[in-house]
């Protein structure tokens, strides 16, 4: 008797039905992706040292050094940010970046002395660099992601030419003739040209941030601009008023010491407005930024508070103004780990099997030569 496919056959052994068909076997649990935060282990005091040895070295060989400088600076903060227990690294070569360098400055002086020439060379030389800008920052990207790497795979960047052009030529004059009204647009455009065309080994950033985002920003930054000044522009009123009645109609000509306390409270009101905009608007900006960018299957987490952002500013100026610019490492090392401190990234695993994969992925197309990088005008 024939039995249909699927169903309990007599065993020719024991004579005991067993079934066809293979045990169905129930799926792996769902694991929750881990948080794998970022972390800055450097110290102000050890940074002070090679801060000092680079500003003697630049100054000593008037600023042919800067290009090590750089290298060096770079390489430590790289190789002290740590994700999911490995560091970052630098690969940039100094010759490189000092070639960069004198092409950057050379741009400088034609820009710096062409007021002196006719009219008519004047404005060649403002066409040529504004169509040559465009090009070598797109190579200065392009060198700044190759040469740094995490867990031994380096970062790439495919920004068109075309593209950049768009972004640092064409969108920047239509900014200046739509009364600066483009502004967010072109810098949302700028973001999403610098991180959606990089690359970690072959996985491209996925960059999801709406435009209407650089919008909001920008306008309640505005508002809150001008509610400051407001405010301040009230109370300097007021404490002039109070200045100039404690002083008298005897007072001469020149600065009082009420007056000259007006002056430093504008000064201060200055400072003030633009560090707490600048706040405002990087934290927001970052935190809309990272918070929607996608690498693969991992995904980024940003929470910086302007509040407390504006304050490690403030306190890193007034320090550094205080010690003529000798606190100036400290507070570069005290900005980096407090960015790192609010930055994780969360994702299936730590990072090993897809730098693995990346790495065979890389390997079958065949890295780009490194000499093709060979350019770098940032400063």
């Amino acid at each position: 008797m024939q039995t249909d496919e699927g169903s309990a056959k007599p065993d020719e052994v024991s004579g005991t039905a067993v079934s066809s068909e293979a045990p169905v076997r129930p799926d792996p649990p769902h694991e929750p992706p881990e948080v794998f935060p970022l972390a800055f282990t450097g110290s102000g005091r050890e940074y002070f040292r090679i801060w000092i040895v680079n500003l003697a070295l630049t100054v000593l060989t008037f600023g042919v050094y800067s290009a090590w400088a750089k290298v060096r600076r770079l390489q430590y903060f790289y190789r002290h940010t740590r994700l999911a227990g490995a560091g970052f690294d630098y690969h940039g070569n100094p010759v490189t970046i000092l070639k960069g360098r004198i092409v950057g400055l050379g741009l400088f002086g034609l820009y710096s002395t062409a007021g002196y020439f006719h009219e008519y060379v004047a404005v060649a030389i403002f066409v040529g660099l504004a169509l040559v800008l465009p090009w070598l920052l797109a190579r200065s990207l392009k060198f700044r992601l190759y040469n740094s790497s995490y867990r031994g795979l380096r970062f790439q960047f495919d920004g068109a030419t075309s593209s950049a052009y768009w972004v640092f030529l064409s969108l920047p004059v239509l900014t200046v003739l739509s009364l600066f009204t483009l502004g967010p647009l072109w810098h949302h455009r700028l973001k999403r040209y610098q991180h959606g065309q990089s690359s970690y080994g072959q996985t491209r950033l996925n960059f999801r941030t709406e435009v209407g985002e650089f919008y909001i920003t920008y306008v309640v930054a505005l508002f809150i601009a001008v509610g400051l000044v407001i405010a301040f522009t009230v109370l300097l009123v007021l404490a002039g008023v109070i200045i100039a009645m404690a002083e008298g109609p005897d007072a001469g000509p020149g600065l009082t010491p009420g007056r000259s306390l007006v002056v430093f409270g504008v000064m201060i009101v200055y400072v003030s407005v633009v560090l707490g905009l600048r706040a405002f608007t990087d934290a927001r900006l970052q935190n809309a930024v990272w918070n929607r960018m996608r690498l693969g299957r991992h995904r980024f987490v940003c929470r910086i508070q302007p509040m407390r952002y504006f304050g490690i500013q403030v306190a890193n100026v007034l320090a550094t103004m205080a010690t003529l610019g000798f606190y100036r490492p400290f507070a570069q090392v005290r900005v980096a780990a407090y960015l790192a401190s609010v930055f994780s990234v969360v994702g299936p695993d730590a990072f090993h099997e897809f730098v693995a994969s990346e790495q065979q992925a890389v390997a079958a197309v065949g890295e780009e030569a490194a000499e093709f990088f060979d350019f770098d005008i940032a400063f």
